[in-house]
């Protein structure tokens, strides 16, 4: 939908112009207050290898965004009482039963594996906490995937999830493959597979029609293209084929989407569940999603074992940080403009969100960049965020 505002966006719009300008080859945002959309703008290109311009209804993969819809998905489900916050996953999945932890490699290069100290739930899904880790940012995981040839969970291959933890449950925080278990869990509880179970009680109720795992043709044809930076900081086209799925749908990432759907989403989180006349979620359910559930832990530096799908990546340099059921929560005000307690995440190919519960303002910034965390399009996202605070406060 346009956006609904008589606020003087140009800056905001020209943060997006000089973004391609700077070198990014194609970028979408869109914002939204409490009375619903200010601003919707692209600019720029769908790939460096099209003259097809970018649009606000671009297609972008939005990779680790997923995980806060696969959040959702969960907790309508812990509203139902299918599922609990703190009951042992393995309720639901018994191959958590006895995870095991990877220690480390023997003389002889065989992973060195203890059984695990306490259970897995839902909460440590959701929170990083679970043990389970992903191999770009652990370096034992790395090596163990590679030399036992075991799939990666966003392969949608049931192996992928039978993976050893890294470290106990409960004993800190690191990214990982957690949310794709959660979606699990609730691929077995309803008896649908994600993509289905999401369209049903999600997508279509909020009006997201461009949002799925699966892309249709008129989705494809508004597909953005994938780049890859290079060492000497150009950018090439990367060949990114849609993924299949043969056993599961993983719930940490996957999703195509659009700025102006995953703004229709933020909001609905931002109204307390409800919008476009659709509830998803009750009030109480989404304020406790936004708080911190990891206690006294922290959120921790990640540091890259693939430096082609990643950098080395800290968001808020310096400042203590908590998570949420699938956010990162910053604890101080933010340079650019949020608020301290703000939710945000991010999708591996540099796409990226806020929704700030205290000021009601939520935003959306895409691009298809890797590896995750370029500074260009971070800075670039600082520069949108503080145009549309701004805005806002004129």
């Amino acid at each position: 939908m346009p956006a609904k505002s008589n606020l003087n966006t140009d800056d905001i719009q020209r943060v997006l112009t000089d973004a391609v300008t700077a070198g990014i080859p194609g970028i979408t945002a869109a914002a939204a207050t409490a009375d619903g959309p200010i601003f919707e703008g692209a600019a720029g290109r769908r790939g460096l290898d099209t003259d097809v311009a970018m649009t606000p209804d671009t297609v972008f993969r939005i990779a680790s965004m997923t995980k806060a819809v696969t959040a959702v998905a969960a907790m309508q489900l812990v509203e139902q009482g299918k599922i609990g916050l703190d009951q042992p996953a393995a309720e639901i999945l018994p191959f958590l039963a006895a995870p095991q932890v990877l220690e480390g490699f023997d003389d002889a290069g065989k992973p060195k594996l203890r059984p695990a100290r306490g259970t897995i739930t839902l909460r440590n899904l959701l929170t990083h906490s679970s043990g389970f880790v992903y191999d770009n940012w652990n370096g034992s995981m790395h090596r163990y995937m590679r030399d036992t040839g075991t799939p990666a969970a966003r392969t949608g291959r049931l192996a992928g999830l039978e993976v050893p933890l890294g470290f106990d449950p409960g004993e800190r925080w690191e990214y990982g493959i957690g949310i794709d278990v959660a979606g699990r869990m609730v691929e077995v509880v309803t008896g649908q597979d994600l993509d289905t179970c999401m369209r049903t009680n999600i997508f279509a109720p909020l009006g997201m029609p461009d949002t799925g795992y699966h892309l249709r043709p008129d989705t494809e044809s508004r597909l953005a293209h994938l780049h890859g930076r290079q060492a000497d900081g150009s950018l090439t086209v990367l060949d990114a084929p849609a993924p299949r799925y043969a056993e599961f749908i993983p719930g940490g990432g996957g999703l195509f989407s659009t700025a102006r759907d995953y703004l229709t989403f933020l909001q609905a989180l931002m109204h307390g569940g409800t919008w476009n006349g659709a509830r998803i979620l009750r009030p109480e359910t989404v304020a406790l999603m936004g708080q911190n559930h990891m206690g006294d832990l922290d959120v921790l530096p990640m540091v890259t074992f693939n430096a082609r799908l990643s950098n080395d990546v800290e968001l808020f340099p310096g400042m203590r940080k908590k998570w949420g059921l699938s956010f990162l929560i910053n604890t101080e005000q933010g340079a650019a403009g949020r608020s301290a307690g703000s939710l945000a995440w991010a999708g591996l190919n540099n796409t990226y969100y806020w929704l700030d519960p205290a000021a009601r303002v939520a935003g959306v910034l895409m691009t298809q960049i890797l590896p995750f965390g370029d500074r260009a399009v971070l800075d670039t996202l600082d520069r949108f965020e503080a145009a549309v605070y701004r805005a806002i406060r004129g």
